[in-house]
């Protein structure tokens, strides 16, 4: 078998002669955070959108991490909104993170960046979105310099009270 050596984008602008510049997003970029809490209700039903961050369709993410009590029988997608003042808060894509992620166990700091597409099958945010901008990675043709809400959407009631929290890291900037 031959011995192959591959390169990310950011080593093969490092080699490349004259050096070519790699965006900050992709190579020396700063990882920022944003982050939401908010208190689920017994009884809250399927279908239920918890709203918890806002990110820019310009930005990388790189990590979603959640978190929340143990909410008895309740499950949800994470996925991406229009804020409420754009195009009503209308669904962009409701399970682009994770698809009924269960919160009926608590979780802590849960990465659930790639669940919804480990394959890449091409819905939701893959491994092959990793060095991408958010619109990039929604599959639009340029960027439309806008704010999406990152929301859980229930998939299954909340048979009981508890906290949900949900940690985005994403890196911003040219």
């Amino acid at each position: 078998m031959a011995v192959v050596t591959t390169k990310s984008t950011a080593c093969t602008a490092g080699d490349a002669f004259p050096q070519t510049n790699t965006q900050q997003k992709i190579h020396g970029g700063r990882l920022r955070e944003s982050l939401g809490v908010v208190e689920a209700v017994s009884g809250d039903s399927i279908g239920s959108q918890y709203r918890l961050v806002r990110i820019g369709s310009g930005d990388r993410v790189s990590r979603i991490l959640l978190s929340c009590d143990a909410i008895t029988t309740c499950a949800g997608d994470v996925g991406l909104y229009d804020i409420p003042a754009v195009n009503a808060g209308a669904v962009v894509d409701a399970d682009f993170f994770a698809s009924a992620q269960s919160l009926a166990s608590a979780l802590v700091n849960q990465d659930v960046t790639h669940e919804a597409d480990a394959a890449d099958a091409g819905a939701g945010f893959g491994l092959a979105d990793v060095e991408k901008p958010l619109w990039q990675a929604l599959g639009l043709a340029a960027d439309p310099g806008k704010q999406y809400d990152v929301v859980v959407t229930l998939t299954a009631a909340a048979g009981s009270a508890g906290t949900v929290a949900l940690k985005v890291q994403y890196v911003d900037g040219n």
